[in-house]
């Protein structure tokens, strides 16, 4: 098994090998104990990232070493972790597919394939806020309780999930569905699940259980 480390920058290698960032756009993050995060830091291209660019910090924000500065969207990790005690690990990408639909304003169609109902539950169009800043965490606080994935207004997308590796595929799922209802949409629209498929998905797989 990778150290937690080693975990976050592999996840950082998918991100950039998958074309979900660019530059040095993204940033993963990963709890080790009721106290310290993982993050990575800040202006490391993802697709070259080392354990060196892995910055320990506490809850209260503060680095634990002395060494590289923690990316600049440590306070959306931090308020997702206060959040969700059952969650330790976030990711933060601009995957095209997903980002676009963030950027345009357009809300992903709930209740379309059962694997993302069983996997990523409402995938929320949350509002836009200035990265970087506390304020995307309170954004997000609404939807933390009802999904692991969220698209970030006019920004990007962030899942969270138990460990980085599960981060990192719930977003390679968020990315195919929008890739997917992208394609739909221009084929005339997107047929929604009934009602009763949906209660019947749920009742064979709890959401609280994923």
């Amino acid at each position: 098994m990778l150290s937690p480390r080693l975990s976050i920058v592999q996840v950082c290698h998918r991100l950039a090998a998958s074309g979900f960032v660019a530059a040095f756009d993204g940033n993963v993050s990963a709890r080790l104990d009721g106290r310290t995060i993982l993050i990575t830091a800040g202006n490391r291209n993802k697709g070259e990232i080392t354990v060196e660019d892995i910055v320990d910090v506490a809850l209260d924000g503060k680095p634990r070493q002395r060494g590289p500065v923690p990316s600049s969207e440590l306070p959306m990790h931090l308020a997702i972790y206060r959040s969700r005690p059952d969650v330790h690990a976030v990711v933060h990408a601009h995957p095209p597919f997903a980002t676009a639909f963030a950027v345009s304003g357009t809300q992903l169609t709930a209740n379309v394939f059962p694997e993302v109902i069983l996997s990523l539950g409402d995938i929320p169009l949350v509002p836009y806020a200035t990265p970087s800043t506390e304020d995307v965490g309170k954004a997000l606080m609404p939807f933390l309780d009802s999904s692991h994935a969220a698209l970030l207004s006019n920004h990007g997308a962030v899942t969270w999930a138990s460990t980085p590796d599960e981060a990192y595929w719930l977003m390679e799922k968020l990315e195919h569905t929008a890739h997917i209802e992208w394609l739909a949409r221009s084929l005339g629209g997107v047929q929604k699940l009934p009602p009763d498929a949906v209660d019947a998905l749920k009742r064979i797989h709890p959401y609280s259980s994923t």
